[in-house]
């Protein structure tokens, strides 16, 4: 592993955005316009500290941001500059206690650098590290809640300005209640949630997680060329992470994809087809991000194990939403931290609770 990094300026932004899209398993939000206007904040604000969970005061007062909806909405609903730091001043003003820095809720695409917007903007930490070591679909399966940590009270805004306050029993009756406003907004909101303290945090954050999107994204720059030259500096490098073992487990055009917004969330399948026509096709269930991947009978991969898609020809990976047909693509998968395979975690991420008749079986042992 290359030397942590202790901010993240300008320098940093497209190797964050392009590691995180390879974590977010298809998910997360598109990053291209959250990085222009996160690369704007730092023009105004200056670089942001990168601050390590175990470097928190226990009594620090931190929460999260992020974006809430179903991502193909985001290529259409653009957010501002502004818009993330307001969120944050109407959350500081709701809860009558000024935050000492942000986290994110997923190292997901656009969610991997809203929180990075909205501290340049407040002059702010941002956590290294997030909810979720990966990108997944609602609120319950951050590593937070999954810790004891309550989602309310919490704060969305919309794109018009509009403000919503929240405060439920349950995370799971917070996750209707914020999905149901982001799709009476128009399908995606910026959301202030998840208030803890920094000892909170340390118990159930997944560490380290910015740094290694950067070191990511900077090694498929790199290295970009065809994704099966890209394998053996993957495996080295997440050999070495919280992660684990990586793999390409398939390579291939995609001959069918198909989402609807159902709920306020992206759900579909892609189906991708060999190259040469000799192996089975490959189906990936979507929900936001890609959860399973089957070969006829055949498990490939499933959450909480990441899926990523990455075209063929860079290693680029690529968004569930920008996913499409005719696309040469190979598919990775890798394991997930070790806090997702869990009890608990598994109670609220098995495959089981997606709907799929599969129970889940660790990446190294299919």
């Amino acid at each position: 592993m290359s030397k942590p990094i202790s901010h993240i300026g300008l320098e940093h932004l497209d190797d964050l955005a392009l590691g995180s899209v390879f974590l977010a398993t298809g998910g997360g939000g598109d990053p291209y316009v959250p990085k222009l206007i996160t690369a704007e904040a730092i023009k105004r604000f200056g670089p942001v500290e990168l601050l390590p969970p175990n470097e928190v005061d226990d009594d620090a007062f931190i929460a999260t941001i992020g974006s809430v909806g179903a991502p193909t909405v985001s290529l259409e609903l653009l957010p501002s500059v502004e818009e993330a730091a307001r969120t944050l001043d109407a959350f500081e003003k709701f809860v009558g206690r000024k935050i000492d820095a942000v986290a994110s809720f997923e190292i997901g695409g656009g969610n991997s650098v809203i929180p990075i917007c909205a501290a340049a903007a407040k002059g702010v930490p941002v956590i290294d590290g997030d909810g979720m070591g990966r990108a997944l679909p609602e609120a319950q399966m951050m590593s937070y809640p999954i810790g004891g940590v309550k989602p309310t009270p919490a704060l969305a805004y919309d794109y018009a300005g509009n403000v919503s306050t929240f405060r439920t029993d349950t995370t799971e009756t917070y996750e209707r209640h914020i999905r149901a406003f982001s799709m009476a907004a128009g399908g995606m909101i910026t959301a202030a949630e998840h208030p803890m303290t920094g000892r909170q945090l340390k118990d159930t954050v997944i560490p380290g997680t910015v740094s290694f999107s950067v070191a990511l994204g900077r090694l498929l720059r790199e290295k970009r060329g065809q994704a099966d030259t890209l394998e053996a500096p993957l495996k080295a490098l997440f050999g070495g992470s919280i992660y684990g073992d990586c793999q390409l487990i398939y390579m291939g055009k995609v001959t069918d994809k198909t989402t609807r917004i159902i709920g306020g969330f992206d759900v579909g399948e892609a189906t991708i087809e060999d190259f040469n026509g000799q192996a089975e096709p490959l189906l990936v269930n979507i929900k936001n991000e890609y959860l399973l991947a089957r070969q006829g009978e055949r498990i490939r991969a499933t959450v909480p194990d990441l899926i990523t898609i990455v075209d063929y020809e860079t290693g680029t990976p690529i968004n569930a939403e920008r996913l499409r047909y005719g696309q040469r693509v190979a598919v990775f998968a890798t394991g997930c931290p070790e806090f997702y395979r869990s009890d608990a975690a598994l109670k609220v991420v098995a495959p089981r609770v997606f709907g799929f008749d599969v129970d889940y079986v660790p990446l190294e042992e299919l």
